[in-house]
């Protein structure tokens, strides 16, 4: 029997009617001759509100406890997920991402996946039953709970995927599929087809809310071709694949805003080998993820670094880093949390230029300013002022005639 990963996100369990309607769906699956396992998010809202307990019983709750609450989201949807196919005279059991086999690293919140031990779910398939699973979150090797970060019940799935070798891997949103730009930004994006998984992780990392990049890293790395698509409608989604020779004829597919990000500056640090080594390594220690870096030229021994981060982890790259800089011989650290990232985003820059001219002239007409520029062979990021973000978004996109991508 044909094997498919599902994948539901918070909009499509979000309430009663909702989970009812989706194991509608699930069951229809099945009745076409489908094996399935169907992975959750939880519940639209349930994490938000299980953070704002947590912090107003302490300010600054452990990660530890923090994913033994966070989890219980997830576990809720796929407890009453299973229960909603009993209604329907279905065989359906629910699994927590430890039961599902599921084992990570020892980081908390921010977990990545070690392991999969399938043959629980193996044997549930092939006893006829559909297998509910939780998603974003893990065990590690000391039997602790752990969770893989906001947006990671895409990882839960594709993982399984690949772990169960299925045939099909479907990821259901509240969007048709992934969009040349944020459709609620952009009034005339376009739904795409198709994408390459360089082209979506390069989204995904920019901005772009369809995918965690982990996700897409993960599905790249094994090879597992998924579809993004609606669970409202039944129209056909985005297929995310290997590039192929054609894709390279569109220069640019997509356009990503990230308003969640600031700017740390590093400045008057000794120019000398390993002072940089030694800010950044204190930062990787400190699970901050670093993006966009820029350093200048030393002059009179002083350097500056430039640099972003996500916003959530900006004052602990500033507590981080301070008792760092007193070890390599001083410096200050100063925080700017009013800027978004623009990325435009396309295969086919490989093989055409004039993608930069286009962009920062298109932004220079309307007086946008660049602060930072970082690229890579298939993305151009800059970093502008925050109340510009939208504005900027919208002249890419035009400048670029994205809109003539849909099909």
């Amino acid at each position: 029997m044909p094997r498919i990963v599902q994948k539901y996100g918070g909009t499509s369990v979000g309430d009663v009617e909702r989970i009812k309607k989706v194991a509608e769906r699930i069951k229809s699956a099945q009745d076409q001759g489908n094996q399935l396992v169907v992975v959750v998010s939880a519940r639209a809202g349930v994490t938000n509100e299980l953070i704002a307990r947590a912090k107003s019983v302490c300010a600054h709750p452990s990660e530890r406890e923090l994913d033994q609450l966070l989890a219980i989201g997830e576990q809720e949807t796929c407890a009453l997920m299973a229960m909603a196919l009993h209604g329907l005279g279905v065989d359906a059991v629910s699994y927590t991402g430890a039961q599902a086999g599921i084992f990570t690293d020892k980081v908390h919140t921010k977990a990545k996946i070690t392991t999969i031990n399938a043959k629980p779910i193996e044997k549930d398939l092939e006893a006829g039953r559909i297998v509910i699973v939780a998603g974003f979150q893990g065990i590690n090797e000391e039997g602790h709970v752990t969770t893989f970060g906001r947006g990671a019940s895409d990882l839960t799935a594709i993982a399984l995927s690949a772990a169960l070798q299925s045939d099909k891997c479907e990821i259901y949103t509240d969007v048709d599929g992934v969009y040349t730009a944020d459709p609620r930004v952009v009034s005339d994006a376009c739904k795409l087809n198709e994408i390459s998984y360089d082209e979506m992780l390069e989204l995904a990392s920019s901005g772009s809310k369809v995918m965690m990049s982990r996700s897409v890293e993960f599905a790249k790395k094994y090879n597992v071709v998924f579809e993004v698509r609606s669970s409202f409608n039944y129209n056909p989604g985005t297929i995310v694949k290997e590039e192929v020779a054609y894709m390279e004829k569109v220069v640019v597919r997509g356009v990503a805003v990230d308003k969640d990000q600031a700017k740390i500056i590093v400045s008057n640090i000794l120019d000398k080998p390993g002072s940089a080594a030694r800010v950044f390594r204190a930062l990787a220690d400190a699970n901050v993820l670093v993006d966009m870096i820029v350093q200048n030229v030393g002059r009179h021994g002083i350097a500056n670094l430039t640099f972003t981060v996500p916003l959530g982890d900006s004052h602990r790259a500033l507590k981080t880093l301070e008792p760092v800089l007193d070890d390599i011989g001083g410096g200050q650290v100063a925080i700017h949390e009013h800027i978004a990232k623009l990325s435009v985003v396309g295969v086919g820059m490989k093989t055409h230029s004039g993608v930069a001219a286009t962009l920062f002239q298109a932004l220079a007409d309307a007086d946008i300013n660049i602060d930072l520029i970082c690229t890579s062979e298939i993305k151009i990021s800059i970093v502008i002022d925050l109340d510009r973000a939208d504005e900027a978004a919208r002249l890419t996109h035009k400048v670029f005639e994205l809109d003539q991508l849909g099909g």
